[in-house]
């Protein structure tokens, strides 16, 4: 049995051109695909979190730790990205370079990554929803915006959101990036308005200590954090939708990453400059920040460009769950079926409708809590794998163009690595458990069906008879 049979990165290119995706997004679209996903949970939500229970004002330092770890990734993913412009992210990555059974695992975990993470903002986008309602005078009954383990019966402001985005997805991908850039329009001018209100009543004496809990907070700070970096792993995503991607996928990974990390760490600044970190702890740290100020109207305005950033992460987010799955089903590892792409919108639509359900199934019914750290994990996993394949693929593979290559390579792919690894291990106990666990269920699930239905298991089969 050969668990470490590697797919040829022509017959990836072959296979993408007879099952291929309309071929509709350019850098610009990219850019703003990964801004709309790393934009949103990360500066409204996780920012306060991580600032009053893990690193206090020295979550600026966490942001700059999780974002060196990405921008090693990105470089990596940017060589492999444009080298095998196939939808599939680092689990196409992996295929081609370590082997099937590992790109199993990653898309295992990949597929995780995405379903948690969307679960857990379709339930972020309805706690900012109910609030701004309930704002406005009008209280939705706590049965239908709750799940039962809170004292409701469905969250179903969650459960709409993710069926509407679903429909959306199934329309095309250039429909999608449409109102992603409308979104991520909207969304950056809430965190403008924020710096431009909030900045000037920055109090640096809320910086001391700038490490209340150590490093080790500020540590597990951009452990927790690193979920709002991972829109750029769904830029990879959209490879087979680029027009070019040997250019634009590189642009959009780093563009999108560089533009991001700027803003998170200036908002990370402000955010516990004008308020004491201990106060962030709440669902929406932004806005409340900008009350405890003064400003009532800015913080509604802010909380309403909120609602639409968490919305393009939640797009984005299901965008690349989608493709993951359609990357897999491909290749023969779950049912080819549903790989089918529509004949008028050029989508996988009977993919992205039973993800849209499973999503909002979660979302309305299950409290996500402590699993969506989760999403972190695997994510890490994934960046670690790819950083090890573009090593791997440079000394077995070095015939094959580069249009973009990784600099330092030598250097950049085990900093990668060490870095994400890092990240890591300071994941609490219970995620590692919980990643070991998702992890034994995929390897069963490989033995008993992916091996056996593999595109390239039929291939081996079929040439000895």
């Amino acid at each position: 049995m050969n668990f470490f049979r590697t797919k040829c990165i022509d017959k990836l290119k072959e296979g993408a051109e007879q099952q291929g995706l309309k071929k509709s997004l350019g850098a610009t679209d990219l850019i703003l695909l990964g801004i709309g996903c790393i934009i949103g949970t990360g500066i409204f939500v996780l920012t306060g979190v991580a600032a009053a229970n893990y690193a206090g004002p020295g979550i600026m330092l966490s942001f700059v730790i999780s974002g060196l770890a990405c921008a090693f990734a990105a470089l990596a993913y940017a060589e492999l990205a444009a080298m095998v412009p196939i939808a599939g992210s680092a689990y196409t990555y992996s295929y081609a370079a370590l082997g099937e059974i590992v790109a199993w695992i990653v898309g295992w975990n990949l597929i995780l990554e995405y379903s948690v993470g969307s679960s857990a903002v379709a339930a972020g986008w309805s706690g900012y929803m109910v609030g701004l309602l309930k704002s406005g005078g009008i209280e939705l009954p706590k049965a239908f915006t709750a799940v039962p383990a809170d004292g409701g019966l469905v969250n179903l402001p969650a459960m709409l959101i993710a069926l509407l985005l679903s429909v959306l997805l199934v329309r095309g991908t250039k429909e999608s990036v449409t109102l992603n850039k409308v979104l991520v329009v909207i969304k950056l001018a809430a965190v403008f308005i924020f710096l431009a209100l909030a900045g000037p009543k920055v109090n640096p004496a809320n910086w001391s200590p700038l490490m209340p809990y150590g490093f080790s907070g500020v540590a597990a700070g951009a452990a927790i954090i690193f979920f709002a970096y991972i829109g750029f792993d769904a830029v990879a995503t959209a490879a087979e939708e680029c027009r070019n991607p040997k250019r634009d996928l590189p642009a959009g990974i780093i563009g999108s990453l560089v533009i991001c990390t700027i803003l998170y760490i200036v908002v990370a600044g402000v955010l516990t400059g004008v308020v004491p970190y201990q106060q962030l702890n709440n669902a929406e740290p932004v806005a409340y920040a900008l009350r405890a100020i003064g400003y009532n109207f800015g913080s509604a305005l802010v909380g309403t460009g909120a609602i639409a950033g968490i919305t393009t992460v939640l797009l984005v987010l299901m965008y690349g769950q989608t493709r993951i799955f359609f990357a897999m089903s491909r290749d023969g590892l779950i049912p080819a079926r549903i790989c089918k792409v529509h004949p008028r919108y050029g989508t996988p639509h009977i993919i992205t409708m039973a993800a849209g359900i499973a999503v909002a199934l979660i979302a309305g019914f299950t409290p996500i809590g402590i699993i969506a750290e989760l999403t972190n994990i695997g994510t890490l996993f994934a960046f670690v794998v790819a950083a090890i394949g573009v090593l791997v693929l440079r000394y077995t593979r070095p015939d094959i163009p580069r249009s973009f290559k990784c600099p330092a390579v030598k250097v950049i792919a085990p900093l990668a690595v060490l870095s994400c690894g890092y990240l890591m291990a300071n994941l609490p106990a219970e995620t590692w458990i919980r990643f070991g666990i998702w992890s034994a269920i995929g390897f069963v699930v490989y033995f008993v069906y992916s091996y056996h239905h593999s595109v390239l298991n039929k291939a081996e089969v079929a040439g000895k008879e």
